[in-house]
């Protein structure tokens, strides 16, 4: 008999999709001014940027398509989908524009994802897997499962979940067998 697979849902943006890198280049690209991630440190991401940049970004056209992917995410995510049901899950409805967009690009770079895994939704309470990995506590706070915080510039000074800081450790942290029981 073949034993169910535990589930994971994954966000997108800031955990496989390195988001923070896309609004760094577009604002180089349209100011003339390299800014580094730091500028992301302990803020809410909507006012890192200068002038309203990360909103304006968020809102136009081909962004969410032309992000790129988080290092490590796509080996990562191949690796765990061996011994997990993986589901993409995004919070997508606030930006309706970046429905199509997402989908493409998880068609692009995750295609061993099946549609039937992607969750485009506004509010990911509604998520009843066993693992949520997110960069944001507003999605993992109220998760009845086990919370896993994906670090990003935003959320460094969170200290409620359990923390991994890339993909190894995600990987490292999720196929941790339990411990042999003491005789």
């Amino acid at each position: 008999m073949d034993q169910k697979k535990k589930t994971i849902a994954i966000d997108m943006d800031g955990v496989i999709a390195d988001t923070v890198a896309h609004f760094v280049e577009w604002y180089a690209r349209d100011s003339g001014v390299r800014l580094s991630r730091k500028v992301f440190e302990r803020k809410a991401e909507k006012d890192a940027l200068p002038g309203n940049a990360v909103r304006k970004y968020v809102v136009s056209p081909g962004f969410f398509r032309t992000a790129p992917v988080m290092p490590g995410a796509r080996e990562a995510l191949l690796e765990l989908s061996k011994d997990f049901e993986i589901y993409i899950v995004s919070a997508a409805m606030e930006f309706p524009q970046s429905l199509s967009e997402k989908y493409d690009w998880l068609a692009e770079h995750f295609e061993f994802i099946s549609w039937r895994n992607i969750v485009f939704c506004g509010d990911k309470s509604v998520i009843g897997t066993d693992y949520m990995i997110d960069d944001h506590v507003k999605n993992l706070d109220f998760f009845r499962g086990v919370p896993i915080l994906y670090t990003s510039e935003h959320n460094l000074d969170i200290v409620r979940h359990t923390r991994v800081n890339n993909w190894a450790e995600a990987i490292s942290f999720l196929k941790k067998k339990p411990a042999d029981p003491i005789i």
